[in-house]
């Protein structure tokens, strides 16, 4: 019997569950309260930023992965970056209203600071609040490393909230630096970590 929390392949039909269960995860993150600073109806369209990061970004692209309780999105290095089209645009437009432009600057800026060595990158990994504990992040970062490591490859990430940083460190990541969004934005800390010979699951 497969454990609950057993990494596994994101299907299409998966994506409301999924996109739920980020949403309910990122409730609180720094970055998502201050691209979405409207409180009502923030979970709805929460879930709605996930279906978009999911089926027209990390889904086609990456390497995305879930539990029951969680789900963690992956670019290896190599990807083709691919433009949003009109809709898919004027859907995070309509997402963002009057805060769009905050999009647009944050992206700059992480841009600006992602390492040019080649690297898989963790762009989202979240658990449900009701299954926190229960190891469902810890599963899902292990399978990524475990690909990045065979691939000999080092990992990086962006945290915007800085009580997961022991968690990453864990792992084998450290702080590179720090990223400080203006307009009263969050800090996003970029962590790296470089391969290992082993990874252990």
């Amino acid at each position: 019997m497969q454990s609950p929390n057993t990494p596994m392949p994101i299907k299409t039909g998966d994506t409301p569950e999924i996109t739920r269960i980020l949403a309910r995860a990122f409730a609180d993150d720094p970055m998502m309260l201050w691209l979405f600073p409207d409180a009502e109806g923030r979970e709805g369209r929460l879930a709605q930023w996930f279906d978009i990061m999911l089926t027209h970004k990390y889904g086609p692209l990456g390497h995305c992965e879930r539990t029951r309780a969680a789900a963690a999105f992956w670019t290896p290095p190599g990807t083709a970056e691919q433009h949003p089209d009109e809709g898919t645009l004027a859907r995070i437009d309509g997402l963002l209203g009057e805060h769009a432009a905050r999009l647009g600057e944050m992206l700059e800026l992480v841009g600006e600071a992602t390492p040019q060595k080649p690297h898989w990158y963790l762009a989202v990994l979240g658990a449900d609040p009701a299954a926190h504990g229960n190891g469902h992040g810890a599963a899902l970062l292990l399978s990524g490393l475990a690909k990045a490591d065979a691939a000999g490859l080092p990992t990086h990430l962006e945290s915007s909230k800085q009580a997961n940083l022991a968690f990453y460190e864990r792992f084998g990541f450290t702080v590179r630096g720090e990223i400080h969004i203006p307009g009263g934005g969050p800090t996003l800390w970029s962590m790296w970590r470089e391969a290992r010979a082993e990874t252990r699951q």
